[in-house]
Order: C-alpha cells, then structure tokens, then sequence
C-alpha cells in the first residue's frame, strides 16, 4: 500500500475549481510537523504550491495566494483550485515531512511523497 495516494486531478477550463485529496495510510499526518503540495510542469523544476503545518498555520507560494487552500484532517491533506490559469497545468504531488520552514514554501526534499495526479487548464 502506498503511503500517499492523491486524486481529484484532471481537466478544466480556465476559471474553473479543482479539489485534490492526498490520503494516507497509517498515522503520517499525525507524525510530521509539515506537509504540502508541490507541482512540476512540463520542462521546468519541481516547485512548492503550499504548507501546512500541525498547528494549522498554512503558507502559499505568490502565484497562488488568495486562489488556492491547503487544508488537511486525520488521514487527508486537501488543495482546493479555485480560478485556475493555463499556467497552472502540472503534475501535482502531496508530500510529508518536509524538510524545510513550514513557514516559506519552497522545492523542499520530505518523507514521504504522492504518486502525482495531473492537473490540466485550458484557455
């Protein structure tokens, strides 16, 4: 059994909402202090979307503040899209344990990671 397993990518069109779910086996999310999502497009490196933290304090990369929310529960840490751009287009990857501030999103190693679920805007 994997320990991460994402869904909820897919298709839209510029504009629309997506809602990825990260589940996880066992007890990870209560283990780690941080977790997050990261994305990587076609081409270009492996980038941090957004954290959260176990006291609930959640940071966002620029690109995606005010559109974008992390949230997370005992067994599922959430990406809720709302108005996504073309640019917006990657595989996208939960992640535990990260190994870095919590507070600063950034392409960080962790424990623990998805398998990726894509996610693809069409203008």
């Amino acid at each position: 059994q994997e320990p991460l397993v994402e869904s909820g990518g897919g298709s839209v069109q510029a504009g629309g909402s997506l809602r990825l779910s990260c589940a996880a086996s066992g007890y990870i999310y209560s283990i780690y202090y941080c977790l997050g999502w990261f994305r990587q497009a076609p081409g270009k490196e492996r980038e941090g979307v957004a954290n959260i933290n176990s006291g609930g304090i959640t940071s966002y990369a620029d690109s995606v503040k005010g559109r974008f929310t992390i949230s997370k529960d005992n067994a599922n840490l959430y990406l809720q899209m709302n108005s996504l751009k073309p640019e917006d287009t990657a595989m996208y990857y939960c992640a535990a344990g990260l190994r870095g501030n919590c507070r600063v999103v950034g392409n960080y190693g962790a424990n623990y990671w998805g398998q990726g679920t894509q996610v693809t805007v069409s203008s």
